[in-house]
């Protein structure tokens, strides 16, 4: 090892993934659904507001290959006051945004989230 800086002896090495069998073709990775930027600064404009008026306390995200969830909670329990749902196959029809309270009844759906929105908010002004 005399003479020979740290690195020169590590610049020979590979990376090889241990358990898994080399020269296999690799998964395809599966597309997921999820809110864009302007969606989720909509979603949480409303939020922060409930919020700040002590209505709501806690959210939670997820992000499914057929569509994405945001589901409100007015304090930790199983199941969640309202979800905003983002659906991009009922693009076409009814739109791809729908709001389900607590009993899983759709109150409000359409093909403009901040139109939507307003069902949690009526005070919420619409920009265009």
């Amino acid at each position: 090892m005399q003479g020979r800086q740290p690195n020169e002896s590590l610049a020979n090495l590979s990376l090889v993934h241990v358990g898994e069998p080399q020269n296999q073709p690799a998964r395809p990775v599966q597309p997921i659904v999820a809110f864009d930027r302007r969606e989720l600064m909509l979603i949480l404009s409303v939020y922060g507001r409930k919020v700040g008026q002590g209505e709501w306390r806690d959210y939670a995200m997820d992000f499914l290959k057929d569509r994405a969830l945001f589901s409100i909670y007015a304090r930790v329990s199983e199941r969640p006051l309202f979800v905003v749902e983002k659906n991009p196959k009922l693009r076409a029809r009814q739109g791809q945004y729908l709001i389900t309270n607590q009993q899983g009844r759709i109150l409000k759906r359409g093909h403009d989230l901040s139109q939507v929105l307003r069902v949690l908010d009526p005070d919420l002004a619409v920009v265009g």
